[in-house]
């Protein structure tokens, strides 16, 4: 068998202070060959990702950016024209939300066995937003994001039928789709059972969060992140991947106490890459949101913790989306700030009204919180999605494509 050698490569990791150190581009280049069978062997491939992580080249910033676009170059391809023409259809245009998709997505990796926050967080969303919710079984918690749904009862979607061919039709019936990880990344199993055998967390482990199959048609997201040093990483590759034509509104949030998402017990670092007011390039806006700013109070960690099996957290999801949470649960309300924070990112809450449905009598909460943002609008909007019934909707209509086409 003939292997592609990166030993060039892994001599310039080894010895990262030399005259010529390794490139983002080589990196990349070598982090595709990860994708092919037997391009690579199993010994240097280890070998590339330990290295990457002991050197901490794998918490660079164009490093991130750039392996991130090799895994989604990679990935199956989408027919953007008929992903377009579906994504049209719909006409959500409001405020400075300019009707594209979104996504909230985090890195995982968190120790306190939290609920399902984010994926709940993306149904809320979906009322008012088209939602591309990118996600994958649980790697390090009980209950991961495809976890959680294909748990629902007594139907839950079917996640084989999301894929790249299908992802059009799941748009021209429901404003939400889940870009089930293994579908749209078929390379990955080539990687499988190497990251199995490693047993450690690599780089991986990070990009799973900037490899959304449909970067380029990304308006939004809110990205969480679990170690404070990555905040500003993966802002600065945000705005790397903005600066060549992905989602131009981002914000990355690492909650104090470890949580890749905002927390409800206290303080939230966000790190929110956007234009510029005076439309030269992009900036990074640096901080903190408290649960105040959303107009709640603290509530501890414990308070947010998930049940002991999928099934558990797909039950409070459907109770939540039911409306059969008391409105102070405090799982609601953290999923009600995560829901505001991809809404107030989308640029939705900019508008000087509101067109929600029944129940909304268009008055908008104009006050303005840290960063800018309108925090209290984003939870105003979101309280409204569930209390409506219309997330409840969005997830039957993406259970009811996604069994339609898995037929």
């Amino acid at each position: 068998m003939s292997y592609t050698s990166i030993t060039p490569l892994l001599k310039k990791l080894h010895n990262p202070r030399s005259s010529a150190p390794a490139t983002a581009e080589e990196i990349a280049s070598s982090f595709a060959l990860l994708f092919e069978e037997d391009k690579i062997s199993p010994i240097q491939a280890a070998t590339f990702l330990t290295l990457l992580s002991a050197t901490s080249r794998d918490k660079d910033a164009d490093v991130i950016a750039a392996c991130a676009a090799q895994m989604r170059n990679a990935a199956s391809p989408v027919d953007h024209t008929a992903l377009l023409q579906a994504k049209n259809g719909h006409q959500r245009n409001e405020g400075s939300y300019m009707g594209g998709l979104c996504d909230i997505v985090g890195t995982g990796g968190s120790t306190h066995r939290t609920y399902n926050i984010s994926t709940t967080a993306s149904l809320v969303a979906s009322s008012l937003l088209l939602m591309s919710k990118h996600g994958n079984r649980a790697q390090t918690s009980i209950s991961g994001a495809a976890d959680i749904l294909s748990s629902i009862a007594p139907t839950p979607p079917n996640l084989t039928a999301s894929n790249a061919q299908n992802l059009p039709k799941f748009y021209e019936n429901s404003s939400y789709a889940f870009l089930f990880a293994p579908n749209f990344h078929p390379g990955m199993r080539h990687a499988a059972h190497l990251r199995r055998e490693m047993g450690i967390r690599t780089i991986f482990n990070l990009l799973g969060p900037l490899a959304s199959p449909v970067e380029d048609m990304l308006e939004a997201r809110v990205v969480g992140v679990t170690e404070a040093v990555l905040g500003p990483v993966f802002a600065e590759a945000l705005r790397i991947s903005a600066s060549k034509k992905g989602a131009l509104k981002a914000m990355v949030v690492r909650g104090m106490e470890g949580l890749d998402e905002i927390s409800c017990a206290g303080a939230t670092e966000c790190w929110w890459v956007r234009e510029r007011e005076e439309g030269k390039g992009m900036e990074i806006v640096l901080f903190e949101l408290q649960p105040r700013d959303f107009g709640f109070e603290r509530h501890d960690i414990s308070e947010i913790k998930g049940g002991d099996t999928p099934k558990d957290n797909a039950e409070i999801l459907v109770r939540l989306l039911e409306g059969r949470l008391d409105r102070d649960d405090p799982i609601l309300e953290v999923v009600l700030m995560n829901a505001a924070a991809m809404l107030v990112v989308s640029g939705i809450c900019e508008a000087e009204t509101s067109q929600m449905g029944e129940g909304d009598d268009g008055s908008v909460l104009k006050e303005r919180g840290p960063g800018g943002g309108w925090w209290k609008e984003g939870v105003r909007r979101a309280r409204w999605a569930v209390e409506s019934g219309s997330a409840l909707q969005s997830l039957r209509a993406f259970t009811e494509v996604s069994n339609r086409l898995g037929k």
